[in-house]
């Protein structure tokens, strides 16, 4: 029998003796009077008064000598010592505490005293089992390499770490840390939108038509209805409906599914936030991001210059404004301003950049832009005035028909946010989407369809607007100095083992 296979066994005939002494391993309740942190924090006070206590936590560490012993519990805040003496907890509850295990979590009953070593911990006048850990916590293996503490134990791979998160969170602190800093960039972004009036809202996840994004969709099937169904990929067009409905600032953030490949900043199913404003346009979306950004980062950080992977990034506003075709032209020396299609699918094949049979210039110029210029772009860049052919529901740039007003922020070479004055035109929306409907015909399978509950929506009349998106895991990213999305997502989509 090898040696998993023997712990698995007398983790078995543990519990089995837990049965015949009348222990219940996994009781309904318990009640605890103290977290542990706040054990530390009254650490001097509750020695003198000798406090009496009720903690709950994990069992990370056991020692016993004779009939006295220890254990280190752990719960979400801290942990402390256990000092358990038979003459204090008596017999029949010390032969509890020889057989519990580490993993096992427990209810403590005691007061705070210092050991004859000077330890401040919890003597115990009573122990409770509240859950029986079956199969033993791997252990974190350490070794010296060239002066420095290296982890070799299996979870130092990403992959077991990302497909048995819990253990994970378990066994390295930093990574939960990822997780709780997430939580408060999440809130932080509630904070910031919440006082400036916008209004939390939510959308549908399940549609009837996917749009707001040229992406492909996850499809389903509604039995009851008998109807095909698409999880989102984005909610921009349920929240322009709500704009006409009479709100005039609202916001979500959720979900959002796209059936495509997975990378280091993609993963299938993500976290979107879309904001939409009305009585604004592009710059009110350019305040709104940089302000939001670099305020998060002041409060997480206490400064708005982070360190992403050696590099540091200035968040203060206000933040670098460049066109598409001046940033084309700045790295690649050429100027497509005239959109001349020959030209563009000249220059492609010259640089070996595949081009689809039915991409016109606008198309043709973002694929340079993808492979020239976005890696470059380190410190925070909104670029601005995209093609029209790219953006079909951004609003017409009143200086250039072959454009709109819409950006992308990048940072560190990564797209972060996107952003339009929002088209509320009917006909020019209509025109538009039934082009895209065309794209698709022709190959584009990551083209708009056709929605005909938005356009007539829109023909009920939506005021000018400013929209904006900005991806939630990317931020995270940046935030904790993480170059992966699996390392700031609980549960990534992993491929089969």
């Amino acid at each position: 029998m090898d040696n998993e296979n023997l712990l698995l066994k007398q983790k078995r005939e543990k519990y089995d003796n837990l049965i015949e002494m009348g222990i219940d391993p996994y009781p309904p309740r318990s009640v605890r009077t103290h977290c542990i942190q706040s054990l530390w924090d009254n650490e001097k006070d509750f020695v003198e008064k000798s406090q009496e206590v009720s903690v709950t936590g994990r069992i990370n560490a056991k020692r016993r000598q004779g009939k006295i012993g220890f254990l280190s519990l752990q719960d979400s805040t801290a942990k402390i010592q256990i000092f358990v003496r038979q003459d204090e907890v008596l017999e029949e509850n010390y032969e509890l505490f020889k057989l519990i295990d580490l993993g096992d979590f427990v209810q403590v009953d005691g007061k705070l005293v210092y050991t004859q070593t000077g330890e401040y911990s919890v003597l115990a006048k009573k122990l409770t089992l509240l859950s029986k850990n079956m199969r033993p916590i791997p252990t974190v293996k350490e070794k010296e390499v060239d002066g420095k503490i290296v982890r070799y134990d299996e979870f130092s791979d990403t992959e077991t770490r990302y497909r048995k998160r819990y253990l994970d969170l378990l066994l390295n602190p930093d990574h939960k840390k990822v997780f709780e800093t997430r939580s408060r960039i999440i809130q932080g972004v509630r904070d910031y939108l919440n006082t400036r009036a916008f209004l939390e809202v939510e959308t549908p996840i399940l549609q009837p038509l996917y749009g707001g994004a040229n992406a492909r969709p996850f499809t389903t099937h509604h039995n009851t209805l008998d109807m095909t169904l698409y999880l989102r990929i984005a909610t921009e067009l349920y929240l322009k409906r709500l704009i006409v409905g009479g709100f005039e600032r609202v916001y979500e953030i959720g979900k959002n599914f796209r059936n495509e490949g997975m990378d280091r900043t993609h993963n299938p199913e993500f976290t979107m936030l879309e904001v939409y404003q009305a009585y604004t346009d592009l710059g009110g979306m350019i305040e709104l991001t940089e302000g939001m950004i670099s305020t998060i980062a002041q409060d997480l950080f206490g400064t708005q210059k982070i360190n992403f992977q050696g590099k540091e990034i200035n968040l203060e506003r206000p933040w670098r404004r460049a066109s598409m075709l001046e940033l084309v032209k700045e790295h690649t020396g050429e100027d497509f301003s005239d959109f001349d299609l020959d030209r563009l699918k000249a220059f492609c094949k010259a640089k070996n950049i595949e081009v689809d049979a039915y991409a016109g210039p606008g198309k043709l110029i973002a694929e340079i832009f993808d492979v020239f210029v976005e890696d470059k772009l380190i410190q925070p860049t909104f670029v601005i005035d995209y093609p029209l052919e790219i953006s079909p529901l951004a609003k017409n740039h009143p200086d250039n028909p072959n454009l709109v007003e819409r950006f992308e922020v990048f940072i560190n070479g990564t797209e972060y946010g996107n952003a339009f004055t929002e088209l509320n035109n009917p006909i020019e929306q209509r025109r538009r989407l039934e082009h895209q409907s065309k794209m698709r015909e022709m190959g584009d399978d990551e083209a708009n369809v056709v929605d005909e509950d938005f356009l007539e929506a829109l023909d009920y009349g939506m005021p000018p607007m400013g929209g904006l998106g900005i991806g939630i895991d990317r931020l995270v990213m940046l935030l904790t100095n993480n170059t992966s999305i699996k390392e700031v997502i609980l549960f990534p989509q992993m491929k089969p083992e």
